[in-house]
This record gives C-alpha cells, structure tokens and sequence, in this order.
C-alpha cells in the first residue's frame, strides 16, 4: 500500500471511548506495518486537562488493551515520541502545539483533523482549525452519525462546506472499510458466474442482518438521541445495501464508484412506517442516562424497494438490535427456487442462498441442494464455504479504522460517503421518522418482537451457521 506524505493529525475527542478502542491503537498499529508516513506528529484535542506526557500514558493504556497485547519497547517509544496534546478548549495551546510540530516536520505537511465528537460539537471544531489557520492542505473526517434528519444533514454539510470543499471532507462509516464488504463488489464483478444473476429475474429477496447481543451499556444519553433506526440502519446497513444493489462503476476511482451508491439511494422509495417494525428491549428504560417512559428503539426491521430496472420488486430486508440471541453481520442473497416437482416436496425455505459472512476474518458461503446417497432420488442440503484465514494470510489484514484512515491520509474518498448521498437517506427516511411505528417490548436474548417475523413473510430470517462450522 502507499505511504503517505509527511502529516500533522490532529485527533478532535483524543480521550473520548472511540479514540481509546479505535483509533490510537489503530494508528499505532498503521506506525507499525510501515503505513502512517515516514515523519508525523498527532495532537489529541479533548476537554481533560492533560500534558504530552500524561496523554501518551492514556494512548499506551488504550493500546495495551484494545490493540492486541503489550507492544514492543522501542517500537512504543518511536510511536510515542509523535504524540502531543492540547485542550481543545484553549485555541491558543492548539494552535502553538500544531504550529511547534508542523515546523518540526519541514514546515508544510499535509494535515488530517479527526473529529471524533458528537454533531454537536462539531462547530466548535471547526471553527477552532479556522481560527488556528488548519484549513488549507487538510482533510477532515467526520464521525457518524451524520445528523438525526434531513435538516440536520444539510446544516452540517453546509457547516463543513463553509470551510472545506467537498473533497477535503471524509464522511466515515467503518462498515465500508470492512474486508468483507468490499468483497461483495469483487465477487460481483470479478466473477461473471454471479453478476449475470445479480438482478430480479433471479434473486427473490436480499437480507442485511446486523443482530447484537450487547446492550447499549453505559451510553444511555447517547442512545437516547439516537436510537437503532438512526444509529445503524440510516448508516451502515443501508450503505451495505449501496454496495449490494449498485450497478457496475466505470472503475474503483471514488467518484465513479460514490456515484453508483448514490443511484442506488435515488432509486429507494421512502419508507413507510408499515414498512418499520420498532422494538424496545425489556430493561433498557432502566439504564442510566434513558428516560423511563423512553421510546427509542433498541431493535428495527425493515422492508426497502429499489425502483430501478435491475431490483424492482425484489425487498430488501435489513434488521438490527440491541440485546438479541446471537451476534452476527451477515448479508444474505436468496434466489428465486427453480420448479422442483419432480423432486416431490421441498422445504421452499431451504438452500439456494449466497451468504456474506461481514464478521472479521469473514468468508462467503453458498448452500445449493445435493443428492443424498443412497437408492432413492432424495435431497439434502450441501454448502461450498470460503474462509478467509484459510484461503489468504490475515496476519497484514488492516481493520476497518485502519483502513479509511489510510485512506484518508492518501485522499482517496472511495469508501467515505458523499453530501448528497447522506441528505438522499435521511430523505428516505423522513416519513418513518416523522410518523414513527408504535414500539415493541421484547425479551433480552430473544430475536426481537414477533411483528419482525411476519414482516418479511411468506420469507423467513435466514441466519446460516458459522463459516467455521460448515467448513
């Protein structure tokens, strides 16, 4: 992979849980394979009123412990010696901290400014790399969720565009950045076998599951705000879905591939509120920080139509939650059951299924219908399996933070969502959100209420056993 030019990061929430889990053990991982460019400094901005010193304590604390075990002395010290820290609240100390690293790297490195804070913060950030005179030779990433509705997209997006073009702005979602999602666009359209049956004449249904078995923890007043729909499912699964239905890109270059999930989202009709099934798991109103007479949701289904000429008629089901039986990312594709009376009576529900198993390493399965031995004409179900640790080498494999941040660094926007890409979800998702569906209460480590069940009838939810297993 290419290395980038020489860079001053600044990283917005460098204390804050994600920077903790993702992204300093993930730089310090990117330092490790050669990747983060031959001379750098990083400056964590946060609220905490901390020194260089202290601050390179807390990266080490969060590397020993999300970034895979104890790291090498020396390679620890030549990490640590780049990192500095600022309060985010004094713009003189932030601008003195950038300005003191940017001569130490020759004077005009490019710069990358993360900003891992709340939307409503974002502002502020903003306003303070203006200020600090950050702007020019800069790329800006921006943390999900990209606003609660249409209006709050646009007045974000116009936010960022009153400092930066459109192409200094990386909108982050860590799925895109998945091994296993972009290998949905290889299969497709490296292999003919299956981009000839990519459409309606032979696919039945698509099935985007994304079932949890955490609950949302010790981040109540977040969640609150939020909620499964617009937290997951206005996000990650629907730009999943960009890459399941797109039409073939002219090449991988970023705009041609952005606009082809762009045309996938012109083409999804808005949702409906019959369309939505709402469930709320029993207990979670006892979580600090949620009102007890909350109704955010903790669990959604959905049912999605793209009307364009290769996917009408064909729904697209997606379905999240918190609290549910098994934990799982999975993409399935069903197609359509060729006519089998000879065979007598088939189970219309069985094999005959592409699977995507989205989990890192992650793999692809397919389950067809086989003879069983023996003297009569009987059938039985039968999978090819693809693991990728037992196919590829995983041991350089980048993880989906290390991977966009990368990319970022380069300015490459493939995997990074687009303005009007995002106003055109929240557009879809505007009639759910202004006449939500009643709520559901379900059971922790069940599989969400039974409105979910008979919304995708006469279908069922498919979730095939592990790769491992059927391997």
């Amino acid at each position: 992979m290419t290395t980038p030019d020489d860079h001053l990061v600044v990283l917005f929430g460098a204390t804050g849980d994600l920077a903790k889990r993702k992204l300093l053990p993930g730089l310090f991982r990117l330092a490790q394979a050669g990747l983060l460019p031959p001379r750098y400094r990083i400056v964590g901005a946060a609220l905490e009123d901390l020194d260089d010193s202290a601050f390179r304590e807390l990266a080490r604390v969060a590397v020993d412990e999300f970034g895979g075990g104890s790291p090498d002395p020396d390679a620890w010290e030549r990490f640590a010696r780049n990192l500095l820290y600022a309060d985010a609240r004094d713009r003189t100390a932030l601008t003195a901290a950038a300005g003191t690293a940017e001569l130490e790297l020759g004077g005009s490195p490019r710069r990358l400014h993360y900003l891992s804070v709340p939307p409503i913060a974002f502002g502020e950030a903003v306003e303070t790399l203006v200020e600090a005179g950050l702007v020019p030779r800069s790329r800006v990433v921006v943390e999900k969720p990209f606003g609660t509705d249409l209006e709050s997209a646009r007045a974000l997006n116009a936010l960022l565009h009153g400092a930066f073009d459109e192409a200094q702005i990386f909108r982050i979602d860590h799925f895109l950045g998945k091994e296993t999602v972009q290998n949905i666009l290889a299969l497709r359209f490296a292999n003919g076998i299956f981009e000839t049956l990519w459409n309606r004449n032979h696919i039945e249904h698509v099935q985007i599951d994304v079932p949890e078995t955490l609950s949302i923890g010790s981040r109540g007043y977040f969640y609150e705000g939020t909620g499964a729909f617009r937290d997951m499912l206005v996000t990650h699964l629907f730009q999943v879905l960009g890459f399941v239905a797109m039409e073939p890109p002219t090449s991988f270059e970023a705009k041609a591939l952005v606009d082809e999930t762009v045309k996938v989202f012109e083409a999804m009709q808005p949702l409906q509120p019959e369309d939505v099934v709402r469930g709320q798991y029993r207990g979670y109103r006892d979580t600090p920080g949620v009102s007890p007479d909350s109704d955010t949701e903790t669990f959604v289904a959905a049912r999605v139509h793209i009307d364009n000429w290769r996917w009408a008629g064909v729904p697209f089901y997606v379905r999240t939650g918190k609290r549910l039986a098994e934990g799982r990312r999975v993409v399935t594709i069903t197609f359509r059951d060729p006519p089998r009376r000879m065979f007598g009576n088939i189970d219309p529900h069985g094999p005959n299924q592409l699977v995507f198993e989205l989990t890192e390493p992650g793999g692809i399965s397919s389950s067809f219908l086989a003879k069983v031995p023996g003297p009569e004409m009987r059938l039985g179900p039968a999978r090819f399996s693809f693991c990728y640790e037992d196919t590829f080498s995983t041991s350089g494999q980048l993880e989906a933070y290390e991977r966009l941040i990368h990319d970022a660094m380069l300015g490459d926007q493939t995997l990074f969502t687009r303005a009007d890409g995002v106003e055109r979800l929240w557009e879809v998702a505007a009639p759910v959100l202004d006449a939500p569906p009643p709520l559901q209460a379900y059971e922790p480590g069940s599989w969400g209420p039974e409105a979910a069940f008979r919304l995708v009838t006469p279908a069922r939810w498919h979730l095939p056993d592990s790769l491992k297993e059927a391997a």
